[in-house]
């Protein structure tokens, strides 16, 4: 997921015959926070920092600005929605931080409409848009290009994400791309989050899935995740063969056990590096809670 850019800066912008002034609340904030642990930074713990300060946050955005006579959330409380849009457009174009006040600001409105163009926009556009739609029906499509077109496999992945939620919906639109060849695995993954079962998608995971190399876990996840019990012969059969992997192992007996099997042959793999891994660090914190002493 994508973490909301902060940039700093002042500016103004026009729309249409309106000038639009931007405020860095962020900046504000921070300056006052800055003060405030100055005066206070022997009251409070670390920890204790972690918690006053999103509350000192949350405060600020109800806190009025003496010189707006608003408070930050009631500034673009009182915009339209195609002000607050444009306004978050503004902002990123000017390098200005984007606020959770307008942010918030906008997911508490209808604009997905006005939203969606932000998908074909910079890389800072696109990401806001994607975390304010969020997994939108509107969006549908612009996230189905997206994962064709964006050379990002962050953005990729997010509209995978929200399409899943969507499966039944995009899934002729899934077919086709994975007959086009056009990223297979993504529309993999979509198609394995089907609700409505169908012969044709079951054959295409199976087959996907007897085909695997290094993506067998992969493959084996989204058997499981489809969740069609004719599966298992084919996974049990898998898990059984020689050379398999540690973490292919482990994806084979989850989907083994989600589709109702079970798979209970002690298998030995001393020498897999993963495993070794996972056993080093499996000591490592037993040796670190042995030492702790008993309670009495």
């Amino acid at each position: 997921m994508f973490v909301f850019w902060r940039g700093r800066g002042k500016g103004k912008r026009n729309f249409g015959d309106r000038t639009m002034k931007l405020y860095d609340f962020d900046g504000m904030f921070d300056e006052k926070l800055s003060g405030y642990i100055r005066k206070n930074a022997d009251k409070h713990k670390e920890r204790e920092w972690e918690d006053i300060i999103p509350a000192m946050y949350a405060r600020f955005g109800d806190t009025v600005i003496k010189s707006l006579g608003v408070s930050p959330n009631r500034y673009y409380a009182e915009m339209d929605d195609t002000t607050l849009v444009n306004c978050l457009r503004a902002h990123l174009k000017q390098n200005v931080a984007v606020s959770e006040f307008l942010c918030n600001a906008i997911e508490s409105r209808n604009a997905d409409e006005l939203l969606i163009p932000l998908l074909s926009g910079t890389d800072d556009e696109i990401g806001y848009a994607l975390n304010l739609l969020g997994a939108s029906r509107a969006a549908l499509p612009e996230y189905m290009r997206l994962i064709k077109d964006s050379a990002s496999e962050d953005v990729k992945n997010t509209c995978v994400d929200y399409l899943k939620e969507y499966a039944d919906d995009v899934k002729e639109e899934a077919l086709a791309n994975y007959y086009a060849g056009v990223e297979r695995e993504y529309m993999l993954e979509i198609l394995s989050r089907c609700v409505i079962k169908s012969e044709q998608i079951y054959e295409i995971l199976l087959k996907e899935f007897k085909l695997a190399d290094e993506n067998l876990p992969m493959r084996a996840s989204y058997l499981a995740a489809y969740g069609d019990e004719r599966a298992l012969p084919d996974l049990l059969d898998k898990i059984d063969g020689d050379g398999i992997t540690f973490i292919e192992y482990q994806e084979l007996k989850y989907a083994i056990e989600s589709l109702g099997g079970s798979y209970e042959k002690e298998r030995d793999f001393s020498s897999d590096p993963y495993y070794q891994a996972v056993k080093a660090h499996s000591i490592s914190q037993a040796d670190i809670f042995g030492e702790l002493p008993d309670k009495k």
